[in-house]
């Protein structure tokens, strides 16, 4: 049973991700473009390489001759992966999967051409003059993103025509990869937001988790809570959805969906074929089994009988406030550990910039407790912990 896991990205997923590997005994080689990456510091081995260097891949990968490839970022050069798996090596969920929903224009069409899904309306452009009138088409507000991108990265709120210049600036200089087009989005007056975890399995029925709400600013996870209570009839109309997506992409893992809801409709909006960051939640034992374990068990193959909403949780970002170019330090673990139920994950990253994501501040109790006073309480945990300079 044991096998040797290429991971490619090593951030607080994959660190996660690879904790849960070794507990079952697998062998992990975690893979960055920079030194001491979160989940190198747990990993069997580590290599710093440019996933977007696909002759550096390929070299990795003959190197290690791993069993199982797992994808973790956007920023690799994702075509590779049909190579790799056509010689045998289980790449995670597929390669088509990978390729597809590191793109957003290769996800988006699928569900809403190919699947026929509900989304927002939607266009691409290349060029300002495209972009300008593609909003034009589509109205203010609107919402503008590079097709590859991660952690809401080169995304605007585009309010009216005067913005666009700023918007496409943003998204060019915040695009991973060869792709030079953004997607323009529609702005849906959404009630709330959803990632609904979907494990399809290699032996067994596709499960879902119970759903989380997330919030975010600049396009980026602030908080989330578990379970995000919404009406059993749009519950199941996004299950359908997701179910549908994953079919369509084939391959075993968890995928975190994502969606909109609306008075009376749900939107698809994104799909990430791992982990999700507001899945960490799930590191408040909220279910029976957190994200991470769930993702490796089924890439292993391992039976996943059913999941289980265990207690209510909260989950909020601990941020960076300056640049720390390295080993930054964390003050206000004593007060912040002070809080009924809490917990604190502190990623390790080597650095810090404005708004980077540097830990996560935990919190939970019984199944019927109201969510808010979770939300409120993980807020001032988070609120307690401040990422500092350690140099004199």
């Amino acid at each position: 049973m044991i096998k040797k896991i290429l991971l490619l990205g090593s951030g607080e997923l994959g660190k996660e991700f690879t904790i849960a590997a070794q507990r079952l005994g697998q062998y992990v080689i975690a893979v960055d473009s920079y030194f001491n990456a979160p989940a190198q510091q747990v990993a069997d081995e580590r290599e710093i390489i440019n996933m977007l260097d696909g002759n550096e891949l390929d070299r990795i990968v003959e190197k290690h001759k791993p069993d199982i490839i797992v994808p973790e970022i956007e920023a690799i050069r994702t075509e590779r992966l049909y190579d790799y798996e056509k010689s045998g090596i289980a790449v995670v969920p597929s390669a088509k999967a990978a390729n597809f929903t590191m793109n957003r224009k290769e996800i988006r069409d699928l569900a809403a051409k190919e699947l026929g899904l509900r989304t927002a309306k939607y266009e691409y452009a290349a060029s300002l003059d495209e972009l300008r009138n593609a909003a034009i088409r589509i109205g203010f507000p609107c919402v503008i993103k590079p097709l590859m991108s991660s952690s809401g990265k080169g995304q605007s709120y585009v309010k009216n025509e005067s913005e666009l210049q700023s918007a496409w600036d943003n998204a060019s200089s915040n695009s991973r990869g060869d792709f030079n087009e953004v997607i323009i989005e529609e702005f849906i007056d959404f009630q709330s937001e959803i990632t609904l975890l979907t494990v399809t399995q290699r032996s067994g029925v596709t499960l879902f988790c119970p759903p989380i709400g997330h919030r975010q600013e600049r396009g980026d996870y602030q908080e989330s809570w578990q379970p995000a209570y919404i009406s059993e009839t749009l519950l199941q109309k996004a299950r359908d959805i997701a179910g549908k997506v994953t079919e369509s992409l084939t391959g075993y893992g968890i995928w975190g969906v994502e969606f909109f809801i609306g008075k009376d409709e749900v939107y698809f909006s994104e799909l990430s074929p791992r982990p999700h960051d507001t899945g960490m939640v799930t590191l408040a034992d909220t279910q029976n089994i957190n994200e991470f374990e769930l993702h490796l068990r089924a890439i292993l193959g391992l039976p996943i009988n059913e999941i289980t909403l265990q207690r209510s949780g909260a989950s909020s970002v601990i941020l960076s406030e300056k640049i720390i170019s390295s080993s930054p330090g964390y003050k206000g673990l004593d007060n912040a550990l002070k809080f009924k139920n809490s917990d604190i994950r502190i990623f390790g990253k080597p650095s810090a910039k404005m708004h980077r994501r540097m830990g996560v501040a935990l919190t939970w109790d019984e199944t019927d407790s109201e969510i808010n006073v979770l939300r409120r309480r993980a807020k001032e945990i988070s609120d307690c912990i401040k990422v500092t300079d350690t140099k004199p």
